[in-house]
């Protein structure tokens, strides 16, 4: 799974050391393969372990991600027209949300769909938070599996436990920056 998040996460933070706690996905359909995704990205951090590697994360975070053309065009160019994006902290975590539009569903996350399903195929080690899809577990991966009547489609992730040591919040930094 985290090979499939990293597609849209890599883009937002280049330098390896940022983490996040959740990512959610609300995708709603328009036609069978066409929409629109709101993704939240929870509790953004660094473990960068350098002063240097930590502002390359938040430049990364507060200038690229959040502001620069340069993204609007890396997601354009993988099939999501973005339509807005923000960071907001909430308590003493920093939070994203993205939305876009696509023409293709196998644009988002690798989702596919084969009439009358979309399927989100997921490695064994990727945790499900909650979907509103079914949930099929086998020895070599995961799928999410949705009903095309089903016309939002629903799921978050887990990625990092940002509470551990090392990691700092990189809500510290959204004052200063906004």
């Amino acid at each position: 799974m985290k090979k499939y998040f990293l597609i849209i996460l890599t883009s937002l933070f280049l330098s390896g050391c940022v983490l996040f706690n959740t990512v959610s996905y609300e995708i709603t359909m328009r036609t069978e393969t066409s929409g629109s995704a709101l993704v939240i990205i929870n509790d953004i951090c660094t473990d960068a372990t350098n002063e240097e590697d930590e502002m390359n994360d938040v430049n990364n975070v507060f200038d690229y991600a959040a502001k620069s053309k340069e993204f609007i065009t890396d997601q354009e160019s993988e099939g999501k027209k973005i339509t807005n994006r923000k960071l907001f902290v909430e308590g003493n975590q920093l939070n994203a949300m993205l939305s876009f539009d696509f023409d293709d569903i196998n644009k988002v996350e690798g989702i596919q769909f084969d009439d009358p399903y979309y399927y989100l195929t997921l490695s064994p080690e990727d945790s499900v938070v909650s979907t509103n899809g079914q949930l099929f577990e086998y020895d070599n991966y995961k799928r999410i599996v949705w009903d095309k009547s089903i016309r939002v489609l629903k799921f978050t992730m887990f990625s990092e436990d940002t509470d551990k040591p090392g990691v700092k919040k990189m809500s510290v930094y959204y004052n200063k920056e906004k």
